[in-house]
């Protein structure tokens, strides 16, 4: 049991969230901008060391019948990146949709467009990380088996 940090990855903002297998609880953390080639993964390592997770979970973006598109190989090519750089177990979870729900989600707490934009990545990150602990699965498992790099 342990904490898992998840990823709405993007070209100008990656969103993160935070949660605890134990709990199966997803919480928005903070976005990372895009900045100087390293400066995403040395912010990514940054969070890595002060919350020591068990695993990493990359949204894994697709048109809404589930088709591949732009972002998903750009996504698939960030969680190789994750996987290179931090000997991490680094698994996928579907995103469709959750930047709409997070706009929803802030709307209705009474967030205006303008202010809520730095929080969209943010609590997109929370509810990928969401459906993966809601997704029937054993996480203290597939968090500790570290894949062999493709």
């Amino acid at each position: 049991m342990g904490s898992v940090l998840a990823f709405d990855f993007g070209e100008k903002r990656t969103g993160v969230a935070v949660g605890e297998t134990a709990l199966r609880q997803a919480h928005p953390l903070t976005v990372i901008r895009a900045g100087k080639d390293g400066e995403r993964m040395a912010a990514i390592a940054r969070l890595i060391d002060e919350w020591r997770p068990e695993c990493l979970i990359v949204g894994h973006p697709v048109h809404v019948d589930g088709a591949a598109h732009a972002m998903t190989l750009r996504a698939r090519a960030f969680a190789a990146d994750l996987r290179q750089c931090f000997a991490l177990p680094v698994r996928e979870a579907d995103e469709r949709l959750t930047s709409r729900e997070a706009e929803t989600r802030l709307r209705e707490a009474g967030k205006r467009a303008k202010d809520a934009k730095p929080l969209v990545d943010a609590v997109a990150a929370q509810l990928i990380l969401q459906t993966w602990f809601d997704h029937p699965h054993d996480h203290a498992d597939e968090c500790r088996s570290v894949p062999s790099p493709a």
